[in-house]
């Protein structure tokens, strides 16, 4: 798998390059690993290596430049990696992997997706590159069997909860399977006017991986994409939602006896949901505060009376948001929380600048904010920490992506001139007359102005 989707990697058109990444990510488990002394390469990161290798030879870089969201991102990782020294020995190995395969594969986005219809193009491809994870879960599902463990890093015998299996695929966890496909869902009703048939598949494909993943997670996070995607025509009056909004939440930390992040342990919508545990989590953050706020700890043991079974130092950390604390305090979760407002910032710009584009482009970046938002939701829930983290940065470089490759309202002419000098929406052949300056008479001209 990885050294064909590598010679694909660095043979293929750019705009097919991002296919071999996307389907080893879903094909495969993060368990086979090529070591290389204290390394472990996964898939994604080799892949992510060869994509580096094939954009310095051609000479490949990010569409315009970098963006508000690149900034934060590197920032990110250099203080993931800075704050290593504050913790174990081999925390730094472990780091710069995982700025690797984070980082890399945003970047591997940002470089081989550079305008609106690759965007699109890329969400008709996934509804056909989910159509077998969907149908090995819903199988695995019916009978609790993983047909991925002969791969390794997934257990062959799925898990049940109060008498419901649920399937996990390629993914080390039924939730994060169910996060894919919670992220992909949204994606074929932006290609609905133009391939009905493809987009009902990927439908299908997507809702059918949140079902057999049997995990109120991801369910929430669709529900909540669901209504990111209703805003829309109320967007409008965000500003007054967002207001009224907060003082909901004020008004029930108000009259509830526990905080009110204890919500979440009152819903359960598969049966079985462990909600308490993740609303005690964030309590015991708290009350544990001084021990991590700076610049992380290497042991919550203490803070709750479960721990994992694979680490007995650590606590199961299920927040996105507390994880990052947890790696490198405050700072760390602060910066974190700013690639997050860039993303939802740039939404917005774009949204602004473009008032005379088309409803459907609109409504893709209204729908890439959509997905943005679920996933906010679903990092109060659970920690990404395997292959499936890929398609939360791939929404992240769709939207950096989308920021300097859409037209400006008022201004098309401009992003004419811009798409000329790319030299990405044009290819000119000119036969310059021997001894003349000018264009010859076989002058041909191919693409489009828009």
């Amino acid at each position: 798998m990885t050294l064909v989707a590598s010679a694909f990697i660095l043979v293929l058109p750019r705009r097919f390059v991002i296919l071999p990444l996307l389907m080893g990510t879903l094909y495969m488990t993060r368990a086979p690993v090529i070591e290389i002394g204290p390394a472990h390469l996964t898939l994604v990161q080799i892949l992510v290596l060869v994509g580096l290798i094939r954009a310095i030879s051609k000479g490949e870089w990010v569409v315009g430049g970098l963006c508000r969201i690149d900034h934060f991102l590197i920032l990110w990782a250099a203080l993931l990696i800075g704050s290593s020294f504050f913790h174990t020995s081999d925390a730094w190995i472990f780091r710069l992997g995982m700025v690797w395969a984070q980082l890399g594969s945003y970047f591997f986005f940002r470089v081989f997706v550079q305008d609106v219809e690759e965007i699109l193009y890329i969400f008709k491809a996934l509804c056909v590159i989910l159509i077998p994870i969907a149908i090995l879960m819903l199988v695995e599902k019916n009978t609790g069997k993983n047909f991925f463990a002969i791969l390794g890093g997934v257990d062959a015998i799925s898990a049940v909860r109060n008498g419901h299996v649920r399937a996990a695929g390629p993914f080390a966890h039924p939730i994060l399977a169910g996060v894919v496909g919670a992220t992909c869902f949204p994606m074929p009703l932006f290609v609905w006017t133009s391939h009905r048939k493809t987009a009902l598949v990927g439908l299908f494909a997507a809702g059918g991986s949140v079902f057999a993943s049997t995990s109120s997670g991801p369910i929430m996070m669709l529900l909540f994409i669901i209504l990111g995607l209703a805003f829309w025509k109320v967007r409008s009056y965000l500003h007054t939602i967002r207001l009224l909004a907060l003082m909901g939440v004020f008004a029930l930390d108000a009259v509830m006896k526990d905080p009110v992040y204890f919500l979440m342990a009152r819903i359960d919508i598969s049966g079985g949901s462990t909600g308490w545990h993740r609303a005690q989590l964030i309590r015991s953050s708290i009350e544990h505060f001084d021990e991590w706020w700076l610049t992380g700890t290497d042991y919550t043991r203490h803070w709750m009376q479960t721990g994992v079974y694979i680490n007995n130092t650590q606590v199961d950390i299920t927040n996105h948001f507390l994880q990052m604390g947890v790696w490198g305090g405050i700072p760390l979760m602060i910066v974190f929380v700013m690639v997050l407002f860039a993303a939802f910032g740039t939404v917005g710009k774009v949204l602004r600048e473009n008032e005379s584009a088309s409803f459907e482009h609109k409504f893709l970046i209204w729908g890439l904010g959509a997905i943005l938002f679920g996933h906010v939701w679903n990092f109060f829930s659970i920690s990404l920490f395997d292959q499936s983290i890929v398609f939360f940065y791939l929404v992240l470089a769709c939207i950096g992506t989308i920021n300097l490759a859409m037209p400006f309202s008022g201004g098309e002419a401009k992003q004419v001139v811009s798409r000329i000098r790319e030299s990405r929406y044009i290819v000119a052949k000119m036969n310059i007359v021997k001894g003349k300056s000018g264009i010859g008479k076989n002058t041909t001209f191919r693409g489009t102005l828009g």
